[in-house]
């Protein structure tokens, strides 16, 4: 059907592309320590684009009767579509890239029951205070793009996950601490400890309240933190889209240094397990390891064959698409180098100061221009070394621009945070602190 969806298409208009995807996902969820649903969810369904008369037309469906409708609706579509500043591209080598696991998809439902109850319980042995909530999933998924060029391409991925929370309320004070992992590949208990292990030692360091220092100290954000606090204004930056529109503070500044020289960040959709690797983009361009910031000096930002054809530049293959929306550049893999610092070195180091594990309402204030500023939802209080309790009714803000240009140390090891992140811990100078 593809093949016959994108001839029509190339005869009526000349510059075509089918995209396609189908999935199936069974998520099996418990909430406030019991069982909640065990469910399985399925999608197909195909889009359509095109270049009519210099403009995009696009439209897309999900019920199979009505895709040969979509020639003719796109052709209406593109009379309001956006100006097409790019044409379809041929096909490209793409580097060879596991995906998929066949071990998920014999993953029973009753398998993720059970290790759902023993996460569970292993938490309330220890908290019985708690609701906990655990929630863990696999898919499977195909995609395909074709293309009017010559592009012709497909691949099948797999994910499987798992998130442990634990929600604690004394009177007024109510804690929330989660961790979680996903994956291509399936992955076994040992990293599911881990889990259990790190939302057990937030527990932990949270028993006592502390109150939040005052005035230029240093603050050690986790990997969680990192991601909670820095990435999204970091990578708003060098979204192609904010590049072409004006709303980035890198313009210009290609070659700039502009961070510690001990920071170097990538977008690498190539990293082997990741839970958003993939050989190629939704346009079907080959993907390849993309240098954001490299020593401290900026590097390139990322771009869809649109937005690159704004900017006078090439795609990245950085595109990125849902079934009903037209593609748009994107993020895949952030991976975060590290440093040289042990991270009990790290604590051991502050004398007075603050680690952030997560933030309550982030994206406030001119997240285009690198600012951050929120409530800290999970953080603590460190003197001489040590951790003496959690604060509250406490925000922190500042500038992914100046905090980054202030790095004090960054962790030997990086970790995985949510499957599509690599960080280490990263302490700095020039964060603004207020508590009530």
């Amino acid at each position: 059907m593809t093949e016959e969806l994108l001839s029509e298409a190339k005869k009526r208009y000349g510059q075509a592309e089918v995209y396609r995807v189908r999935s199936e996902s069974h998520p099996v969820s418990f909430e406030n320590n019991r069982l909640k649903e065990v469910m399985r969810r399925d999608q197909a369904g195909v889009a359509l684009r095109v270049i009519d008369e210099g403009r995009i037309g696009f439209s897309s469906t999900t019920n199979p009767d009505r895709e040969s409708e979509l020639v003719e609706r796109v052709g209406v579509l593109s009379k309001f579509g956006s100006e097409a500043k790019f044409e379809f591209r041929g096909q490209q080598a793409a580097q060879e890239l596991a995906t998929y696991d066949p071990a998920i998809e014999s993953i029973s439902d009753s398998d993720l029951i059970e290790k759902g109850r023993r996460l569970m319980d292993a938490v309330l042995s220890e908290w019985p205070d708690v609701l906990c909530d655990v929630s863990l999933g696999r898919s499977v998924a195909e995609e395909s793009v074709q293309n009017s060029a010559g592009t012709e391409r497909s691949y099948r991925h797999s994910s499987y996950h798992v998130a442990i929370g634990a929600q604690l309320i004394r009177g007024t004070d109510m804690l929330n601490v989660w961790a979680s992992h996903s994956s291509h590949n399936v992955f076994g208990r040992d990293q599911e400890d881990r889990l259990l292990a790190e939302v057990l030692q937030a527990l932990a360091n949270s028993k006592n309240l502390a109150s939040a220092p005052s005035g230029d100290v240093p603050v050690l954000f986790t990997p969680h933190g990192v991601a909670a606090t820095l990435l999204n204004p970091l990578m708003s930056g060098f979204n192609g889209k904010n590049v072409v529109t004006g709303s980035s503070p890198i313009i210009g500044r290609e070659g700039e240094k502009a961070f510690d020289s001990r920071l170097s960040v990538y977008d690498n959709p190539l990293l082997p397990g990741a839970s958003r690797s993939r050989p190629f983009d939704d346009e079907g361009v080959p993907s390849r390891k993309i240098g954001l910031i490299e020593s401290g000096v900026i590097g390139e930002p990322v771009f869809d064959l649109q937005t690159a054809g704004q900017a006078g530049r090439s795609s990245t293959g950085s595109a990125q698409r849902g079934l009903a929306s037209t593609p748009n550049p994107g993020i895949s893999v952030v991976d975060i180098a590290p440093g040289d610092t042990p991270y009990t070195q790290m604590l051991a180091d502050m004398r007075d100061g603050l680690i952030i594990e997560g933030l309550l309402g982030a994206g406030q204030g001119n997240e285009l221009g690198g600012d951050f500023r929120a409530n800290v939802a999970l953080g603590f209080r460190v003197r001489n070394g040590e951790i003496v309790g959690r604060v509250k009714d406490t925000m922190i803000s500042g500038n992914v621009y100046t905090v980054l240009n202030n790095v004090e140390a960054i962790s030997e090891n990086a970790e995985w945070v949510y499957g599509s992140l690599r960080a280490p811990a990263i302490r700095c100078r020039g964060i603004e602190l207020a508590s009530g």
